[in-house]
């Protein structure tokens, strides 16, 4: 990988995971929650969003070891449920928010990725190709990932609200084993992370389909892998 796209890649990804962290701010404070908004979360500035541990240190070892899949996130943002107007229903959409600007971030790289081949600006194998086609699978995977229903994940506060009773309470309770487990079957579950792979693979040629540049982003990605 030249030193163009891995700067690129680096600058990509921190933006798509920014604006995932900043949509969760900013849903949550038109739905009441301004905890979020006065601490400086609603931003597409990364400095407020930064984990040491989930967005530095994480990655660096998992790069540093040679993992072939390498994932870290951002500073989660704070919702106080009670300030939330219906906090169940609300908590659920503030989660959803964050998947669904990768979602939107995807399908806008690969919109300018087939604008720029349109206007023959660069070819599918060149660095700038690369980048963006970096920008629509690493949303895609975003989105899969924090979608997946397992606490404290996106998409185990969907889950959440569908529960009642005691099923709730449990399913609560594995939040605080949770990235464990997520790490477990990632590293121990081969066909866990297959799956993950699957998923993030069909988005990707979904949003490129709508385009018609799902050839050209499988040879800007195979570029990108080569």
């Amino acid at each position: 990988m030249s030193a163009f796209v891995l700067i690129g890649t680096i600058i990509v990804v921190v933006f798509s995971i920014t604006t995932h962290e900043a949509a969760h701010a900013w849903v949550a404070d038109r739905l009441g929650d301004p905890t979020a908004r006065l601490l400086g979360r609603v931003t597409l500035n990364p400095v407020p969003h930064i984990d040491l541990f989930m967005t530095i240190l994480l990655p660096g070892l998992l790069l540093i070891s040679g993992s072939s899949f390498v994932f870290g996130g951002a500073k989660p943002v704070p919702v106080n449920l009670s300030r939330l107007r219906k906090p169940p229903r609300d908590w659920a959409l503030v989660a959803v928010a964050g998947p669904i600007s990768n979602l939107l971030l995807s399908l806008g790289f690969t919109g300018i990725f087939a604008a720029l081949l349109g206007l023959e600006v660069f070819v599918p194998q060149s660095m700038g190709a690369q980048v963006l086609i970096v920008g629509v699978y690493a949303n895609a995977l975003l989105a899969v990932f924090n979608l997946i229903p397992i606490p404290p994940l996106d998409g185990s506060r969907v889950v959440l609200y569908l529960l009642r009773g005691e099923a709730r309470e449990a399913y609560a309770r594995l939040e605080r084993f949770g990235i464990i487990i997520v790490m477990l079957l990632l590293f121990y579950v081969s066909g866990f992370g297959a799956l993950l792979w699957g998923s993030t693979m069909y988005i990707m040629e979904g949003v490129t389909r709508l385009f018609g540049v799902e050839h050209e982003a499988a040879l800007a990605l195979g570029s990108l892998f080569s």
